[in-house]
Formats: C-alpha cells, sequence, structure tokens
C-alpha cells in the first residue's frame, strides 16, 4: 500500500487525507502546531493516523508521495529534506485533480480571486448547474472530491498551491493580474511570482479556454514566452477586443464565438473599476460555459460581495465604515483608495512583504486626510507617508484603530481599513482582523 503524508492539518490538509484515504493509501498526518477540535474529529471518524505539535521525521520521510499544505513555506528545513530525499512534494489540489473529472474553472491573480470565483461560483449555480466551489475558498477540494460527486468545480488557485501543481489541468483559466505580492516566499525575484502565476495555463490544450486581463502590462508581456495552447479570451477597459470581454462608453461588452452579451455598468452590484475587470472575467466565463445572457445579467446584478473586500460596516455620525481586511498587498489597496468618492481616513499596516508604497503616492495626496497605522512595525508606512498625510496615528488593535478613526473623521468621511500587509503581527488572519475591526466599530 503506497504511502501519503500530509503536511499541515488546516483545511487543505485535512480533505487532502480524507481523499488519501478514501481511496485507500497508508496516511499520516503531521502538524507543527496543534489541530482544532473539528478537524481532529474527522480524521479520527477516518481512522487517519496523524501527529500534532511537531513533525517526526521518521514518519514522514518513508513516504512515497508528501502533499505540502499551501501555508508551509517550500524553504522549511523539512521540505528541502524531502526534495534531497528525491520524495514528490505536491499540492492538495495536484493530487484532488486526479480523482475529479469535473469540468474545472480556475482562478488565479494578485487580486480580485475571491470576489471573481465568487461571482463565477453564483453564476454556475443561478443557470442550474451542478456546482462546487474550493481551492483558496469554502471547503476543501480534495474533502468534496472525496465526499461529493460534481460536475463542475469552480476553484480560486493561489500561488502557492500552484507552486504544487504539475500534471493538474483546467478547463478554463482566469488570470486576473499580476502585482508584486508574497515576494518573501520568491527569494525577492519577480519573475519567480511570475511564473508561479502563469503555471494556472499548464497543460492546457487547444479546445480549453484562458481568460486574461489584457490591460495588465506583466500579464501581456510574458504570454508570448509562456507556450499557450489555449483559446486566448483578454479582457480590457481601454480597447475594443475581437473575443473576450471590453468597456464601451457606459457598457460592458463580451463576446465569445457567435454569442454577444452586454449590460450596463452601472447594473453591476460591485462597483469601483476593480470590479468591473471581476465581473468581465467572470462573464466571458459565462459565455464559454453557454449560460444564457439573461442569467449572467440577473447574476452580475444581484451578486453580494464578499466579507472582508470593501465590505461596509455601518454609518455613524454620517461616517461610513468600511472593511477590507482582505487587501494583503499594495495593489489591493490601490483599488480599495481608487474606488473612494470622499476624504478618506485609512486603516493601514501590518507584517510587510516587502511592499513598496510609491504606487499610493498620488491617490493618498489626493484622497487620505489621516492615516492610522495599524502594526508593530509602521516604520515603513510612516517614511512613505510622513509629510504628505497631515495625520499619522499607531496603533496597536482594532479597537483602538476604531476610537483614533472616530476621532479623525469628520461627517462625510469614509474610514478605510484597507491594510496593504499580513496580519500575523498582530491578528490570527486576514479575517480574524476584519471582523475585530467590524466588531469595534459596531461598539463606538
Amino acid at each position: 500500500m503506497k504511502r501519503v503524508v500530509v503536511l499541515g492539518g488546516g483545511e487543505s490538509g485535512v480533505g487532502a487525507a480524507v481523499l488519501a484515504k478514501v481511496k485507500g493509501f497508508d496516511i499520516f498526518l503531521s502538524d507543527s502546531g496543534k489541530l482544532t477540535d473539528a478537524y481532529q474529529q474527522t480524521l479520527k471518524q477516518y481512522d487517519i493516523a496523524y501527529e500534532e505539535g511537531g513533525h517526526t521525521e521518521a514518519l514522514i520521510c518513508n513516504a512515497a508521495e508528501v502533499i505540502k499544505s499551501p501555508g508551509i513555506p517550500e524553504m522549511a528545513p523539512l521540505v528541502v529534506k524531502l526534495r534531497m530525499l528525491g520524495i514528490p512534494v505536491i499540492s492538495e489540489i495536484e493530487f484532488a485533480g486526479r480523482y475529479d473529472n469535473a469540468k474545472k474553472i480556475c482562478i488565479t491573480g494578485s487580486n480580485g480571486k475571491t470576489t471573481t470565483t465568487s461571482i463565477i461560483y453564483f453564476l454556475l449555480k443561478n443557470a442550474g448547474l451542478n456546482v462546487g466551489l474550493g481551492g483558496n475558498i469554502g471547503k476543501s477540494y480534495a474533502y468534496q472530491v472525496a465526499t461529493e460527486k460534481f460536475d463542475y468545480y469552480v476553484l480560486e488557485i493561489s500561488s502557492f498551491q500552484l507552486d504544487g501543481m504539475y500534471d493538474f489541468k483546467a478547463d478554463i483559466a482566469v488570470l486576473l493580474n499580476i502585482s508584486p505580492d508574497h515576494l518573501d516566499r520568491y527569494d525577492n525575484v519577480m519573475q519567480n511570482y511570475i511564473n508561479s502565476k502563469f503555471r494556472i495555463t499548464q497543460n492546457m490544450s487547444a479546445g480549453d479556454c484562458f481568460i486574461f486581463c489584457s490591460d495588465d502590462e506583466i500579464t501581456v508581456e510574458h504570454l508570448n514566452n509562456i507556450v499557450l495552447k489555449a483559446q486566448q479570451l483578454p479582457f480590457s477597459q481601454t480597447e475594443e477586443v475581437e473575443e473576450g470581454a471590453y468597456v464601451e462608453e457606459d457598457q460592458i461588452r463580451s463576446r465569445y464565438r457567435n454569442s454577444e452579451f452586454s449590460m450596463l455598468i452601472q447594473e453591476l452590484s460591485l462597483q469601483g473599476k476593480h470590479n468591473v475587470y471581476n465581473s468581465m472575467a467572470a462573464a466571458v466565463a459565462g459565455q464559454v460555459l453557454k449560460i444564457k445572457n439573461e442569467v449572467i445579467r440577473e447574476s452580475l446584478m444581484t451578486f453580494k460581495g464578499v466579507e472582508h473586500r470593501l465590505e461596509p460596516v455601518l454609518k455613524v455620525r454620517d461616517v461610513m465604515y468600511i472593511n477590507d481586511s482582505k487587501a494583503t498587498n499594495v495593489n489591493a489597496a490601490w483599488y480599495a483608495l481608487e474606488s473612494m468618492k470622499t476624504k478618506v481616513v485609512w486603516i493601514a499596516g501590518g507584517t510587510d512583504k516587502g511592499n513598496d508604497y510609491g504606487e499610493l503616492l498620488n491617490l493618498v495626496k489626493d484622497k487620505v486626510k489621516a492615516i492610522i497605522c495599524l502594526g508593530v512595525d509602521n516604520t515603513k508606512l510612516h517614511q512613505a507617508f510622513e509629510g504628505i498625510v497631515p495625520v499619522m496615528v499607531d496603533v496597536r488593535s482594532a479597537v483602538e484603530a476604531a476610537k483614533s478613526a472616530y476621532e479623525l473623521a469628520d461627517p462625510g468621511d469614509t474610514v478605510l481599513l484597507s491594510p496593504a500587509c499580513a496580519s500575523f503581527d498582530l491578528f490570527k488572519n486576514y479575517e480574524d482582523r476584519g471582523r475585530q475591526f467590524k466588531e469595534a466599530v459596531r461598539n463606538l
């Protein structure tokens, strides 16, 4: 019986372990931290051997294959050792893909992944298709392959997941954009990160579709170096495209083969330039899947946004508070600031991932009246914006951030939590940061 070891006991790891067990492998899961009660319960239910609080090398280095959770870096000593021993290390998505014949719509990009994935899933459900949602969002893809039967999957795939994918193939791949992110995990070499994102197109054939943003310079620059057999369907807000989607006057238009789709930008449920891109990508995917125009239109008009992504919390004293905790890089914060129509009290900061704040300077000059730095070390924010913004305050908790914002904002302003950084210095993750912020705003 082939031995499979899973490293990491979160959603992805436990799902992969369940699938391995169901498929008859000798399976062992190892986590350096503590497993939640719910995940322990699942492992016991499936009679899966596991350890927590450390890795026993002897029980891991005898594996025929190792499935690594995306949170574990490639340079972790154990991963380096496994590679040296010649033991294949793959991702949960790669493993699950072997046992899944569903049509796969896979979405990646530095920003907008979760929103676009959620819109496409909403669209397919509205069209009455039997569809699962997974990858970097919702329930583990492997767990669903083990326990459910779908005809379609909509998968949000991060660069860390793509790094462990080799034979997996998307039927429709969507690449939204590429901007510097997670460079700390890519030896601070942008090209490594770009190569990682383009892995979403590997193994695609002439019958598959690659949907991409032709306004994104980095994507377009690398299109031709990376051999693509798939049909290319661009979307753009600056030029008309033959097949794909574009903006004409105040409408988005999408064309694929003999079908045409259009709707007014103001009818989209999600507003802002970035959401026009996300909606266009979804419309093209819908057309490729032969979904009726009225279903696409209805879905784009009624989709409710994703939690922690430009999520309105509430108005206090005529000041709007917005939770954009999911903005963990500079480019995401740029989109958030770009979509603001009022003066902004901006809450930023956290764990810096090699950020360059230069691209935000003009927007900040234009719109931001005060910056609340929510982080353990805010040096880089101060260096970038001191003298540009009249007021900069340092805080160490969501409660302090909300209180400072309450004091600094005037009626008609917007308070925007859009950190441009990871959250691990003060919070468990970006969700925890967003929820603590919402709670603090409600208690003002």
